[in-house]
């Protein structure tokens, strides 16, 4: 059995952890760690582990932690895990950090983006971004890996392969995204109340999301140049998922067949990305509660535009989903192990 430790299983992401590994058939919880709640049953955080778990929440110690686990997972803010990684800690275990330390290659970039300063930046060569499609066998061998986030695991996935192969003008990219509440993190923010969120959406972080860099990062690398793109997020009143429709310029004219083709020779073998038969625009409905990512698109011959539109459940795929497919790279399981989750409905 895979030993796990999770460092803020008190957050959303860290609960959705909680709750795949607990039907994870080779792994075993052995750490529910917490600032908040230190020496408080799991259980009375959240109702739904009653009679499941009854583990009471502790601290982060990681010498402590280290030797008492195979893998940890660090669901904590920005700037945590680059405070506390070391060289012990990498000779030890593996560490799956699902916030943004280790992302982004440029530490300047990090620091410009998240204004703090990064605390381990010898560590960021190192690290693997953890985009399972596409990273697959460099993640198999890491030490330190970068799950990336909600916003830029359905950007990314989305725009790929047109990117790669050159369908589109990547300098000309504008990302239209929606999330649901919980992407904003369960801390109390006068932004995130009932009254403020329902009956109403909105855009925040125009031009200015850090999420951007991130973005802008992975897809230059699929055309082997630096990019510039605009990306703005929106939030909705619902309480999971993501929404991408991205618009990007063609290069030249294609029609669906041939989109579709090299969508499929990208993601045939993916089993958790799924491309759509046709233009029919994705839908959160259809992949809540998993750790699907649907896409789909369509040709706007008046305007010359690709419109690909991708949707996944931010806190699974786009969160402790995608680390656990991490974490079943890292250690040689089925990539699927503990994530075969049917979507939600209603």
């Amino acid at each position: 059995m895979i030993r796990v430790g999770i460092i803020g299983s008190t957050g959303y992401a860290g609960q959705e952890l909680v709750r795949l590994l607990l039907n994870h058939p080779e792994a075993e919880i052995v750490w529910y760690g917490s600032r908040s709640y230190v020496d408080q049953k799991f259980a009375s955080v959240f109702g739904n582990m009653f009679q499941i778990v009854e583990d009471v929440c502790k601290d982060d110690n990681m010498e402590a932690l280290q030797n008492e686990v195979d893998v940890i997972f660090t669901a904590t803010p920005q700037g945590f895990c680059a405070s506390i990684i070391t060289e012990e800690v990498l000779s030890k275990v593996k560490v799956i950090d699902l916030s943004a330390d280790f992302r982004i290659k440029d530490v300047s970039v990090y620091e410009e983006w998240y204004k703090i300063e990064h605390k381990s930046p010898q560590f960021i060569g190192e690290a693997v971004y953890g985009l399972c499609e596409i990273n697959r066998e460099e993640i198999k061998k890491a030490r330190l890996v970068a799950n990336p986030g909600c916003y830029t695991t359905c950007s990314i996935l989305s725009l790929y392969p047109a990117v790669k192969e050159g369908l589109v003008d990547p300098h000309s990219i504008i990302i239209d995204a929606k999330s649901g509440t919980s992407g904003a993190g369960r801390g109390a923010k006068v932004n995130n109340l009932f009254c403020e969120v329902n009956e109403n959406i909105k855009a925040y972080g125009v031009a200015t999301h850090r999420h951007t860099p991130e973005i802008e990062e992975q897809l230059g690398y699929a055309c082997n140049e630096k990019i510039t793109l605009s990306f703005t997020p929106h939030l909705v009143p619902m309480n999971r998922g993501i929404l991408v429709t991205a618009y990007a310029n063609l290069k030249k004219a294609v029609s669906f067949e041939e989109v579709k083709a090299v969508y499929d020779r990208y993601y045939e073998k993916e089993q958790f990305v799924r491309v759509l038969d046709d233009s029919t625009p994705v839908e959160t409905r259809w992949v809540e509660g998993s750790n699907y990512v649907d896409i789909s698109f369509k040709i706007d011959p008046r305007t010359n535009r690709l419109i690909v539109m991708g949707a996944l459940d931010n806190i699974v795929k786009g969160a402790a989903g995608q680390a656990v497919q991490n974490m079943n790279l890292l250690f040689g399981l089925p990539e699927h192990t503990g994530l075969d989750l049917v979507p939600l409905f209603p």
